[in-house]
Order: C-alpha cells, then sequence, then structure tokens
C-alpha cells in the first residue's frame, strides 16, 4: 500500500531579479509502507525541497502529493496542521528542539497537542527517551545543556513518540559523529521494523544510503534513479 504518492511535482521559486529556481522538475515517486527510504543527491539537487512538499512544509507549483490517501492541496490551515500532527513526524539536521524545554518536556509537547492523557504521555516519555539512550537526569536538562548527539535523540524520540505513520528526516546525521549516526540510524532501522514506521531520508551520508532499503538519487530537480535492496 502506498503511503505516498506524488505525481508530476513541480516547485519553483522566485529568486533575486525575478529569476525562476526550479527546485523540482515533474517528479513522480510512490513509496510504499514500511519503507526505510533514503533520497540522495548534491546539494541543490532538491531533495529537502521534496521532503517539505510531502510534509506539507512547501506547496508545489504544480502536481499532486497524497499521504496515506489524503491529497495534501485540499488541506490548509488548521486541517492540515492537524493532518500532520497526527500522521508525520519530522527530524530536522539543526534538532529545531524548543530551548525553554526540557528533553522531556520537549518530547511531552506534540503528545500534548495531540491530546493524549498525563499517565500515557508519562509512560511514553521515558519508554522513548530510554530507548535513545536518554536517561532520568538527562531528561531534566534544556538543548542547551546537551551534546548535539544527545539533543538529535531527543529530536528522534519526539518524532517517533507521536506513533506517526510516516517520518521525515532532513539531513538527520549531518551534525553527528559517526558513531553516533550509526547508532541512531540502527535504532530507526529498529522502529521502522518492530513498529512498521515509513522513513524517508534526505540525505548525502554513506550510511544512511548504505542502510536504506531504497536509494532514489535526485540532480537538478529530477530523479535520476530508483534502486530496490533486497
Amino acid at each position: 500500500m502506498a503511503i505516498v504518492n506524488v505525481e508530476q511535482l513541480v516547485k519553483v521559486y522566485e529568486g533575486k531579479k525575478m529569476v525562476s529556481v526550479r527546485a523540482l522538475d515533474g517528479v513522480d515517486l510512490i513509496v510504499t509502507a514500511g519503507e526505510f527510504t533514503a533520497i540522495a543527491g548534491p546539494s541543490g539537487s532538491g531533495k529537502t525541497t521534496l521532503l517539505n512538499t510531502i510534509g506539507g512544509i512547501d506547496t508545489p507549483t504544480s502536481g499532486f502529493v497524497s499521504v496515506d490517501g489524503q491529497n495534501l492541496s485540499q488541506l490548509n490551515g488548521n486541517k492540515l496542521a492537524d493532518f500532520r500532527l497526527h500522521n508525520i513526524g519530522f527530524i530536522f539536521q539543526a534538532y529545531n528542539l524548543i530551548p525553554v524545554l526540557t528533553a522531556a518536556e520537549n518530547v511531552e509537547f506534540i503528545m500534548l497537542m495531540q491530546g493524549i492523557d498525563n499517565v500515557e504521555r508519562q509512560r511514553r516519555i521515558v519508554e522513548e527517551l530510554s530507548d535513545f539512550g536518554i536517561d532520568q537526569e538527562m531528561m531534566k536538562r534544556r538543548p542547551a545543556e546537551l551534546s548535539g548527539g544527545q539533543q538529535q535523540r531527543v529530536a528522534i524520540a519526539r518524532a517517533t513518540v507521536a506513533r506517526p505513520k510516516l517520518i521525515l528526516a532532513d539531513e538527520p546525521t549531518a551534525n553527528l559523529d559517526s558513531q553516533t549516526g550509526s547508532h541512531l540510524l540502527d535504532k530507526m532501522k529498529e522502529m521502522n521494523q518492530k513498529r512498521g514506521i515509513t522513513f524517508i531520508f534526505s540525505t548525502h551520508d554513506p550510511m544512511v544510503m548504505e542502510r536504506a532499503s531504497r536509494l532514489v538519487r535526485l540532480q537538478d530537480g529530477k530523479i535520476i534513479s530508483d534502486e530496490t535492496r533486497s
């Protein structure tokens, strides 16, 4: 079953002096539920734009994007935000944690927005952060008091704790050393296999590409290869 369906996707940005930049140029992509897919390509190839469009953060210039059968162009404002809240998790290169909240509070925040009761929130916080190697003492720290690797562990836990069907990860290992990045990729692969969460990465990291069950390569806004591994 397809969880993501992209058809003839075009995204054009208006640059300086009215120069148009065609970030995506007629992309067709179907991602099946449960895939662990990497979208690779050089800087400026369109991979982050593709991820953001699938996630409803960017609006396509033309073309079609559906997630779990929902045409995103039919949603706007609160309806789009609510759909993302319950269906899509995001992991960012720069972590994007809320600086005034502790690690535990960052993970709890999305569950508060989902309306999950307090007992269940507290259970999931401890379970998820512990699973990513964040102990009780670190759970009380704010992001500035954590290392980059610890912050990314919290960011991943924040994405997975909400039980989304799809997680979009934009260069999640870019700011991490190879050992930390490798460990976190293994944990995400475990989440993919145990919970059936679909992961789509944008990356230029060989470690991500090696672990991916599917590798899609972009160049100049177009898919130039699409390889599925056993």
